[in-house]
């Protein structure tokens, strides 16, 4: 129960309530993240100069081992995609060379069913915990299986350790380098389009961290991105929930946000609020989902007491996040499909059950 009360602790100081990384997962931590609760102000959080502070991180002692930082290259000048690795006829992993991150970095590949024709792209992010050997996507919410009877390719990104899929000012010493908007965006579709058979239409979809890094894709490059589907995240960085929210996802497992976009509340944290830039999501597909943290249908009596503590805590923060953004489509007159589900917490079983549910949306916004 150590983890539940590192969100004591840590905001005992800001007087707002946030839920703490831990167990948002089926099995361990991959794909928890660190979400506000706080739901005051008509787009979000009491201020934009408010009480968090660059001091507002989680405490070493509540840190988790982010694991090793993958080496640099300095030899990496042109994006390429360096090899190919099919397990079957429909299911890959490439391996990318990435002058952005001075690595080769992993992506899932799944193919479409029927690729007699060019066929559109989702793209696929996840959570705090991102492996470098393969998206939770793949052996957690069984995206092969879900994907296997659709006319898309999906690549699923591995990796990005509590990076929030963003191009980060400075290099961490605990977390690595972090140019993954830069990699996402600019070097990964052009070498997918001209592997595959594309169409030139993408979509873009996240859980937890990576519902939040989607959506800052999504409202960033508005023309990449025909349509979203986010899963259980935050989507604000400048309101005092929001900036606190980024400030405990990154330090959780070791990063100094420090790093980030310099000081929070600055420009840079501006521009990277999707509540404030709601307005470049206009006339694309959005679906949103969320539970309540209210244990559900696989919590059961010998369930961790940890799961349900805190990752019921971490879920009910994500329901006052996306409660807020919820509100701002609304208000700006913007359509949104949002599933509030009446239980649940903070687990891959929840976002598993979630594709399906997403894919009308999905569906649409790939022109399929």
């Amino acid at each position: 129960m150590g983890v539940a009360l590192v969100a004591i602790a840590v905001l005992a100081g800001s007087g707002e309530a946030v839920a703490a990384p831990g167990t948002g997962s089926d099995s361990g931590s991959a794909g928890s993240s660190v979400l506000g609760s706080s739901d005051t102000g008509s787009a979000g959080g009491s201020s934009d100069s408010g009480s968090v502070t660059s001091g507002s991180t989680m405490p070493e002692w509540g840190r988790d081992d982010p694991g090793p930082i993958p080496p640099l290259r300095d030899d990496i000048v042109t994006p390429a995609i360096v090899s190919e690795k099919f397990t079957s006829e429909k299911v890959a992993r490439f391996l990318i060379a990435s002058p952005a991150l001075r690595r080769e970095v992993g992506v899932d590949v799944l193919l479409p069913a029927d690729g007699s024709v060019p066929r559109p792209t989702l793209y696929m992010l996840e959570g705090v915990d991102a492996g470098e050997s393969q998206s939770g996507w793949m052996f957690m919410a069984d995206a092969p299986g879900f994907f296997a009877d659709k006319n898309t390719n999906v690549v699923l990104t591995n990796g990005g350790v509590a990076s929030l899929y963003t191009d980060w000012d400075k290099r961490d010493p605990k977390i690595g380098l972090h140019k993954w908007e830069t990699f996402i965006t600019k070097e990964l579709p052009p070498l997918i389009n001209a592997r595959l058979k594309t169409n030139g239409v993408n979509a873009i979809a996240g859980n937890s961290m990576g519902a939040q890094g989607a959506m800052m894709l999504a409202h960033r490059h508005p023309d990449l991105y025909r349509g979203i589907a986010v899963f259980s995240g935050c989507y604000s960085t400048t309101d005092d929930v929001g900036r606190l929210s980024t400030q405990v996802t990154v330090s959780s497992r070791g990063g100094d946000p420090a790093n980030l976009w310099g000081v929070p509340g600055g420009p840079e944290w501006a521009a990277h609020d999707t509540v404030r830039h709601a307005e470049a999501l206009r006339g694309k597909p959005i679906y949103m989902s969320v539970a309540t943290g209210i244990a559900g249908r696989y919590e059961g009596p010998g369930t961790d007491a940890e799961r349900i503590v805190v990752g019921g805590a971490i879920e009910a923060s994500a329901n006052q996040c996306t409660k807020r953004l919820d509100r701002k489509l609304r208000e700006l007159g913007i359509p949104a499909t949002v599933d509030y589900e009446p239980t649940g917490v903070h687990a891959w079983a929840y976002w598993k059950d979630q594709l399906p549910k997403a894919w009308p949306t999905l569906r649409q916004a790939l022109g399929l």
